[in-house]
């Protein structure tokens, strides 16, 4: 067991205790989390809505992501990361209170959108803020250490509101918004407001020719985005089609079927910063990036090669899971060399939106597939919308190699 643990002490060694802060305010909020993983089984088993409404309520969810990315990242580089957190949190508590009470498709709509767009201005400020209390040296592992928190709180709120709303549905809205007044609290009391200081000006893998250069100049980062949006557009159907086809096709309780979830959060909470500790340095991050986009895609293709049961459902989550920690630790390094703290919520914003619009592609997508087709022929779009970026990421990594040896030879 020695050598173990001291590969556990190395991997957090050498982090801010800032960082440790933040991550606690993050494992507090995702603890709570469970509104958002049980949302399709919510509307259409509770409020009895059809599977293409309830990827209209979700699609508002992501449109409502994209806005509150785009804000955040602009609010972040205007206002600095702490205050768009701050309110971030608090407001999303209150909205979750509300988004309990609605009933109508209009309202839903409506209130979730509001819900996310508020809520995801805190992702480009949480970015910033990761990034201002590390260092370049330990910049991917603090990344690492903020999902670790998320997905330990992830492993905790998904199976909590298993429990929960097997009892009442409506618990788990006020679960969720406590738990964001709690972190706030938490945060505002533990890490005070930062009084943020430049302390770079570049970066290793800078590509902008000036201090002012926007974000859309940053072609290769441009392809790098596009790319993150198809890949999460499959990856993200683990909270949305996945649920629904565990308890429709598979037939598992939601006890089970949040515990299962709960096991995605559980692992990368526990591997996946001794993983990035050994793996770091040794390939670009790209290589990282195709290696684990390939294995969520083969994950996702599980599920029509074996049969509808609660193992494959495990099967499926230990491939996905691999897969996202080798992907997105590294995206997130990747897209933080590429910035300054200058512009650093521009980059972060663009980041998150991916994320956010695949937060629409993702249900929409999925439920309309899912009502026309059925689960098996989506589950094989899902896997080959993970595999084609990964062969993307491949070829951008390549051209980023090939400019780079360009630059040696005329440097020489």
């Amino acid at each position: 067991m020695s050598p173990i643990l001291s590969l556990y002490k190395k991997a957090y060694a050498g982090l801010s205790s800032s960082t440790w802060l933040l991550a606690v305010v993050l494992l507090i909020n995702r603890s709570g989390a469970m509104v958002i993983p049980f949302m399709t089984v919510y509307l259409t088993q509770q409020l009895h809505f059809s599977v293409e409404q309830t990827g209209i309520v979700m699609a508002c969810f992501g449109a409502g992501a994209i806005c509150g990315s785009f804000i955040g990242g602009r609010l972040t580089d205007k206002i600095g990361f702490y205050p768009v957190q701050f309110w971030s949190l608090l407001l999303q508590g209150l909205i979750f209170l509300v988004l309990g009470q609605m009933h109508t498709l209009t309202q839903l709509c409506i209130c979730i959108f509001v819900l996310s767009c508020v809520g995801d201005t805190f992702r480009p400020a949480n970015v910033a803020a990761t990034a201002y209390y590390s260092s370049v040296e330990n910049r991917t592992r603090s990344y690492s250490l903020n999902r670790l928190a998320s997905n330990l709180g992830w492993s905790i709120g998904p199976a909590v509101g298993g429990i929960l709303a097997g009892y009442s549905y409506h618990l788990l809205f006020w679960v969720d918004g406590l738990s964001c007044i709690t972190a706030v609290t938490i945060m505002r009391i533990l890490l005070p407001p930062a009084k943020v200081l430049h302390k770079e000006t570049t970066t290793p893998d800078k590509a902008l020719p000036t201090d002012n250069a926007s974000v859309y100049a940053d072609s290769i980062y441009l392809i790098f985005v596009l790319l993150i949006v198809v890949f999460t557009t499959g990856f993200l159907q683990l909270t949305t089609m996945v649920p629904l086809y565990l308890k429709s096709v598979a037939h598992m309780k939601e006890a089970n079927i949040g515990m299962l979830m709960g096991l995605n959060g559980l692992l990368v909470a526990f591997i996946e910063m001794v993983l990035v500790f050994k793996l770091e340095g040794k390939l670009h991050s790209l290589q990282f990036v195709t290696r684990g986009t390939i294995l969520a895609g083969l994950g996702y293709l599980s599920f029509n090669l074996l049969p509808p049961v609660a193992a494959t459902g495990l099967f499926f989550i230990l491939l996905v899971t691999a897969g996202e920690m080798l992907s997105i630790p590294f995206m997130n390094s990747f897209f933080v060399m590429r910035s300054g703290e200058h512009n650093r919520g521009q980059y972060a914003g663009l980041y998150t939106m991916a994320f956010s619009i695949s937060s629409i592609l993702a249900p929409t997508l999925g439920a309309y597939t899912v009502e026309h087709y059925g689960f098996s022929t989506w589950w094989y779009c899902a896997g080959a919308l993970c595999l084609l970026p990964g062969a993307g990421f491949y070829l951008l990594y390549k051209k980023i190699a090939a400019n780079k040896e360009v630059e040696v030879v005329i440097k020489h």
